[in-house]
């Protein structure tokens, strides 16, 4: 099986089995988020995981969160925000727009409430590879994510029969799952041991024929990008952002999540990435009508309307 149509079949799964926030092909480095992209994470909930849904739905920005803007006293975002004047104004907007920030009578912007630090618990990662005999650079990404320990639990997941050889040849805290995306039955191989989230880290940068390129990682630094993945795994979820232009094209289900976009030319859920003139079973057709926000609502933690999100209010331009 292909690995996107395999990947958007276990985020379908995980969806309907987990309590859990799931999202995709997040940045999983630190000193080089591009780096290392991680095809799946899962974000447990944390003790103020409510405080955080009834903000907004959207994923907020880092510079927001980091910044002296408070739910007191107005503030100028230029003043109150670490970047340039231009950025600052454009975070501040930003943040005003997702319902994080609000404007002040008289200028000036506030939050709407304290950012609840934890909201989240574990962080699992899951690298697809649904055909081991093709394994591409799967040793290397799997030594990535056990060497820097960004995430709690990294996990390969394939449609293979699994074989001692293959168990030896990745680091033996990653976990391993069998998945059979047209049954959705998921059988554990072996569990995922924890990794050392909390401490310092090794991050492998770029490997020569001579040497490896690394960098150590701060437990600081390391809590800082984990809280920017939750919160990209939390405004983005799993599902395609957009769906093809294709008389072709449905909008499948799977273990009861609707998002799959499926080829009824290819019988098959097709990558919207690689959909358009150049196919030959392309049939020009507005895109299916489609509401991402609503397909997800209810079926994770995530909340698409919080009771508690303020009214957003745009237009930051006196800032400019």
């Amino acid at each position: 099986m292909r690995e996107y149509p395999f990947e958007l079949a276990l985020c379908a799964h995980l969806e309907a089995a987990e309590e859990v926030v799931v999202a995709r092909q997040l940045g999983g480095g630190v000193r080089a988020p591009a780096n290392r992209v991680l095809d799946v994470v899962c974000v447990e909930p944390g003790p103020e995981f409510e405080a955080r849904a009834n903000l907004t739905p959207e994923t907020i920005p880092d510079l927001a969160i980091e910044s002296d803007v408070g739910v007191g006293r107005a503030r100028d975002p230029r003043e109150a925000i670490d970047a340039p004047p231009e950025r600052a104004r454009r975070v501040a907007e930003e943040a005003v727009e997702i319902g994080f920030f609000e404007r002040a009578v008289g200028g000036g912007v506030r939050r709407v409430a304290r950012y609840p630090d934890d909201w989240f618990g574990r962080l699992t990662a899951i690298e697809n590879k649904p055909d081991l005999g093709e394994p591409g650079d799967l040793e290397l990404q799997l030594r990535k994510d056990a060497a820097l320990g960004l995430v709690d639990e990294v996990v390969l997941a394939t449609e293979s029969y699994v074989t001692g050889a293959h168990l030896n040849r990745i680091p033996d805290a990653v976990g391993v799952w069998r998945f059979d995306p047209e049954a959705g039955d998921r059988e554990v191989v072996r569990a995922a041991e924890s990794l050392p989230a909390d401490d310092w880290g090794v991050e492998l940068l770029e490997e020569h024929p001579l040497r490896t390129d690394v960098a150590t990682v701060s437990p600081a630094e390391k809590a800082r990008r984990r809280r920017k993945v939750a919160e990209r795994a939390y405004g983005k979820g799993w599902r395609p952002d957009a769906l093809p232009g294709c008389g072709e094209i449905e909008v499948a289900e799977r273990e009861g999540s609707v998002g799959l976009p499926y080829c009824a030319w290819k019988d098959r859920v097709v990558d919207p990435a690689n959909c358009g003139p150049d196919c030959p079973g392309h049939e020009p057709a507005d895109p299916p009508a489609f509401d991402a926000a609503e397909a997800r609502d209810g079926r994770t933690p995530w909340v698409a309307e919080p009771e508690g999100e303020a009214r957003r209010q745009a237009g930051l331009d006196r800032f400019g």
